[in-house]
């Protein structure tokens, strides 16, 4: 845990605790004006971001999931279900991304990788966006290097 101190014009100062809420795990920043009051003194606790956990594996978190033919009939009952336009909840999205990346692995074993893997990466990204506005900024540049582990991960979770 360390101090930061930043001397910045008042009209950056939003953009100053932004940058560093990036770089590091910050607190709430204290704000005073300089002696002169033409300026902003920004002070902070901040301490370094720790490194991400690794994405579980496949294996490990679809230990617990229903069978894929399970988990197909719940997500094409919740589509058929639902009504026109209405928007479906998190977990449909979910489910139905890990049910598409379960598909695609059994296609993958050695590439070329076909449409399937297209198609649970595309899902993995939709269920990413979702979630986007809820993830820490460290978290989401680390889904959007692996968005099928993200979907692992949150599916183990949930389940």
């Amino acid at each position: 845990m360390f101090e930061i101190r930043v001397i910045t014009d008042p009209a950056d100062a939003d953009r100053v605790t932004t940058a560093l809420a990036t770089a590091f795990t910050t607190g709430q920043a204290r704000q005073y004006l300089t002696r002169d009051g033409q300026r902003t003194r920004l002070y902070f606790t901040a301490d370094h971001r720790p490194d991400p956990e690794p994405y579980p594996a496949p294996e490990a978190a679809y230990a617990l999931a229903p069978s894929i033919l399970s988990e197909m009939r719940w997500v094409t009952d919740a589509l058929a279900t639902a009504e026109c336009f209405t928007a479906l909840g998190r977990d449909y999205y979910l489910r139905k991304a890990a049910l598409l990346d379960r598909i695609a692995l059994m296609d993958e074993p050695a590439p070329p990788f076909g449409d399937a893997t297209e198609t649970a990466e595309a899902a993995a990204v939709f269920l990413l966006d979702t979630d986007r506005d809820h993830l820490a900024g460290h978290l989401a540049e680390q889904a959007d290097k692996d968005p099928r582990g993200y979907v692992r991960q949150e599916y183990a979770a949930f389940v």
